[in-house]
């Protein structure tokens, strides 16, 4: 399965991301997506997942959860918008990671690309994709290109959209 997972959109949406979520077979969204139409555009490509970030107001609230514990190829996923980083996870997030023991946690909302492992928690890989949109103080746009396979991602590729 081709993943492709952004964050942090804002409201901004242009054709390079759209032409990329063409490619493929889900759409995963790890919050502030800004507006209900972001949601709806990206749903209307591909199959969607996403939670709710801390901009998005009570209609996006409505539509994507909190969190998403879910599984796919074998690969147990967590996503929250606000996650943390290995060795400075907060007490929540330790917390959901200890009970749920995912294999791949993904977070957004610091706009700061990171893909690194948690030796700590089973070597969980964790993914910030960055942010997609313009809105912050990041000065690339990114988002993070991926395939589950048979239990295991097999590739993880960022893909660099630009100065805002």
């Amino acid at each position: 399965m081709k993943i492709l997972l952004l964050s942090d959109t804002h409201s901004y949406l242009d054709k390079t991301i759209l032409d990329h979520c063409r490619e493929a077979d889900e759409i995963w969204h790890a919050g502030d997506f800004g507006t209900v139409q972001i949601s709806d555009a990206l749903s209307a490509v591909k199959p969607l997942r996403g939670v709710y970030g801390n901009i998005d107001g009570q209609e996006l609230r409505k539509i994507h959860p909190e969190r998403l514990l879910f599984t796919v190829e074998n690969v147990r996923i967590l996503m929250v918008h606000i996650g943390g980083y290995p060795g400075s996870w907060p007490g929540k997030m330790e917390d959901l990671i200890s009970v749920h023991q995912p294999d791949v946690f993904i977070c957004g909302h610091s706009h700061i690309l990171k893909i690194m492992r948690d030796p700590r928690h089973r070597n969980m890989i964790c993914i910030n994709p960055g942010a997609a949109g313009k809105s912050g103080f990041h000065q690339m746009r990114t988002m993070v290109r991926m395939t589950i396979k048979n239990g295991k991602v097999s590739l993880l590729e960022v893909i660099e959209l630009g100065k805002k």
